[in-house]
């Protein structure tokens, strides 16, 4: 049989009054490190400054209730398959497995059921305790209305303010308005309690204009304002700057004859100096003290920082005097806002003087004066200081709460030479469980590899790209590109190019595209024989957009060649030119010489339209070989088509050289097209080139071509040898073509006169 306790907290068996006194049991934040007393008699936790721009006061979490029922009831005693018999678990609280429920299983009727079947009467203690334990805020609601209307309780007042305050925290607002408002239809009447959690929870929303909605619907309601709700108003509107409202409200409060206390003008000094409205805080802080009211030390550090954010340093010391003698003991809060003003003025060695003071007097620094100090030294470069107060607080195990001062810390000592400190300044982070960011990292290693300490660089670089430091999301300094490159740079060149991409993807994945770190690392990999690599990297650069430089192309091109694959080379050129580049002389000639001797004439040539193109007149002889080669294998109508472009970049080739070639392998096609092409275009080669022509084609028989050409010849004026063509006249004969004999032999004996017209040829 299942035993079954629920609890409920001491405090609420007188709830009104408790929960006022909660609501004002508020602290009053400074900017930066302040708390305040919430009344004259209220004591503060001076060791807990406030961060600078700290939320005001909320009501605490009330203690976790205590039931009466638990001596009657019992707890239920649940075994778990597998656990022996008599051997139990831990006994669970009714609240606790009903809320456990609610968090694994989906609100359905089911569920409703199963909570039913579990608890036989819902008592107020029952629900109040799962409305506090609920693990989520929408449990929380779901239960608060299903047992209402499911007839199963019915809510009081304290099970109202509960939701509220549950509601509000979770900002859950317009549900915590409803509710709040439908508090007098089930009979309950409205306190002032009540309003001040939903006008504080619409204030740390951002929403202030419901606050202040709220707030004056109080009066319309009938419901009575005290300095409690006035307190929480004042801190909502001064957050948000509305300090002439303030004023305005501060006004009326005085004419409803409501007394403000001590963190009255606390609230009121602290959001007039953060609307920096120096004069109306001063002149409230003589206020106070004209209506009796002692200023204590929060008033006093409000004061002092109010100054310190203007910069009036002098102020701030007359306070800090004023307030000592007073006879008001300056806590940490109050040396560590001195501290900070002298440190934001430039005055470090006061700033220090003040700290070795605090010690003296027995203060303890906290995190946020070591926080506030140790910048300071750094940035006035007082390395030695900055290195004893750091190894005080690492020593005492404290925290500050940003990590950029460790970053500080790292560049002075390296910037000072004292890389041993600097380093230990890392390891001091680890051993204070604060995991170091991948900027804390790159300064030390790129200062190691200036000092030439690279072993202990290496070992740094190692540890940020293993543990992908670098992709921590959670960081906020992020690694700059002037110490990722220098990283970069350091492994391609000894040979580390793998690693370095390693880490630069690492940093692709954190949106970085940085054109440095990618042609460093194109001509790392080029250099250590590698070009697949860097030319996927390449890929990725023209994909991205990124702009590439014309060295990491020439690497690559040269990797590729090194390796005897010329067309990948190629691929590359080709890259390299639709990207804007213009690839030098000696870069076409040696990706055109690898592809020539590789056997890809063709894929040379190409190269080659892709030079004359650009304007590039160099390399004769590579150029007439690779015609050459076109003619000879049978390309010839790109070898034409090459020559063509050649002659209208004023870049003629050798007409008769290439002639005599093609003649002597006796390709007698590639030497008619040729020579055609030539007399078409009115070209003038040599007397001889004519004859070689003309001998090759009636040694292979073609009487015919030797005609057409020799007709051609003629017509232009051209002049051949004279046996040549009584030869071609015989052969026709022989050959019963003696119509063609006799149109010849007329045109030798000059009966019939062809045009001479010539246009001389750039040769090379």
């Amino acid at each position: 049989m299942s035993l079954i306790t629920a609890s409920k907290p001491h405090v609420l068996k007188h709830s009104f009054f408790s929960n006022l006194a909660r609501i004002s049991n508020s602290q009053h934040p400074g900017v930066y490190f302040f708390c305040s007393s919430s009344s004259p008699d209220t004591p503060t936790n001076e060791e807990n400054p406030k961060p600078e721009t700290p939320d005001l006061p909320t009501e605490p979490h009330p203690e976790k209730p205590v039931s009466t029922r638990e001596a009657q009831t019992g707890t239920i005693q649940n075994r778990e398959p597998g656990i022996p018999r008599g051997k139990h678990r831990n006994p669970e609280k009714i609240e606790d497995t009903i809320c456990r429920m609610m968090a694994n299983r989906a609100w359905t009727t089911r569920l409703q059921n199963s909570i039913r079947g579990l608890v036989p009467v819902f008592d107020h203690d029952l629900v109040y305790n799962v409305l506090h334990s609920a693990r989520n805020p929408d449990h929380a609601l779901q239960f608060f209305r299903w047992v209402e209307r499911s007839g199963l309780f019915k809510h009081d007042r304290e099970t109202h303010y509960k939701i509220i305050d549950i509601l509000g925290k979770a900002s859950k607002l317009n549900h915590a308005r409803c509710i709040l408002l439908d508090m007098p239809k089930k009979g309950l009447k409205w306190d002032e309690d009540l309003f001040i959690v939903l006008i504080d929870s619409y204030g740390k929303a951002g929403i202030v204009q419901e606050s202040v909605k709220i707030f004056r619907s109080m009066e319309e309601l009938g419901v009575p304002r005290t300095i409690k709700s006035y307190d929480t108003f004042f801190k909502v509107i001064m957050r948000r700057g509305r300090y002439m409202m303030a004023k305005r409200y501060f006004n009326k409060m005085l004419t409803e004859s409501i007394i403000p206390t001590r963190h009255t003008y606390n609230l009121m000094i602290w959001g007039f100096f953060l609307s920096l409205r120096v004069e109306t805080a001063n002149r409230f802080f003589e206020d106070m003290k004209t209506r009796d009211i002692s200023p204590d030390v929060v008033t006093y550090n409000t004061m002092i920082n109010g100054f310190n954010r203007v910069k009036k340093i002098e102020e701030s010391e007359k306070f800090f005097t004023e307030m000592k003698a007073r006879n008001i003991e300056p806590t940490v809060i109050s040396y560590t806002t001195m501290i900070k003003g002298y440190v934001t003025v430039n005055r470090v060695d006061d700033a220090l003087k003040l700290y070795e003071e605090m010690k003296s007097f027995g203060i303890k620094p906290n995190s946020f004066t070591y926080s506030t100090l140790l910048p300071g030294l750094c940035e006035a470069d007082k390395m030695p200081d900055a290195h004893t107060i750091f190894k005080e607080m690492v020593h005492r195990h404290l925290v500050p709460h940003d990590n950029s001062i460790f970053l500080q810390l790292i560049s002075g000592q390296c910037k000072s030479g004292n890389l041993d400190l600097a380093t230990d300044v890392l390891k001091s982070m680890i051993r204070l469980n604060i995991t170091p960011e991948a900027q804390h990292y790159g300064v030390l290693i790129v200062n190691l590899l200036k000092s030439g300490v690279h072993d202990e660089a290496v070992k740094l670089l190692n540890q940020l790209i293993e543990q992908e430091i670098v992709l921590n999301t959670k960081g906020t300094l992020e690694l700059e590109s002037t110490l990722y490159n220098p990283m970069i740079d350091y492994l391609c060149n000894n040979g580390m190019t793998i690693k370095a991409e390693t880490l630069f993807r690492q940093l692709m994945k954190m949106g970085v595209l940085d054109s440095e770190s990618f042609n460093i690392l194109i001509r790392g990999h080029s250099k250590e024989g590698t070009p697949d690599s860097a030319f996927e990297l390449m890929k990725i650069m023209s994909r991205r957009n990124v702009p590439s430089e014309e060295s990491s192309y020439k690497m690559l091109i040269e990797s590729y060649l090194k390796k005897k694959e010329p067309s990948d080379a190629k691929t590359v050129l080709e890259s390299m030119v639709e990207n804007g580049h213009d690839p030098d002389s000696l870069t076409y000639k040696s990706v055109m010489e690898s592809l020539f001797e590789d056997g890809r004439v063709q894929t040379a040539s190409r190269v080659m339209k892709i030079m004359i193109e650009k304007g590039v007149k160099d390399h004769k002889d590579l150029v007439s070989r690779i015609l050459e080669a076109l003619l000879l294998r049978g390309h010839v109508e790109e070898a034409l088509g090459r020559i063509e472009l050649l002659m209208n970049a004023g870049f003629g080739p050798d007409f008769d050289g290439l002639i005599s070639v093609v003649c002597e392998k006796g390709k007698t096609i590639a030497a008619v097209k040729l020579l055609d092409f030539v007399l078409e275009r009115d070209y003038t080669v040599e007397f001889s080139s004519y004859d070689k022509v003309l001998d090759a084609l009636l040694s292979g028989g073609k009487t015919l071509n030797a005609y057409s050409i020799l007709c051609k010849i003629k017509e232009k004026g051209g002049v051949t040898d004279k046996s040549s063509s009584e030869e071609l006249i015989r052969a026709l004969n022989e050959q019963g073509n003696t119509q063609q004999a006799d149109v010849l032999s007329r045109m030798i004996m000059g009966k019939e006169k062809g045009k001479k017209v010539k246009k001389q040829a750039s040769v090379l």
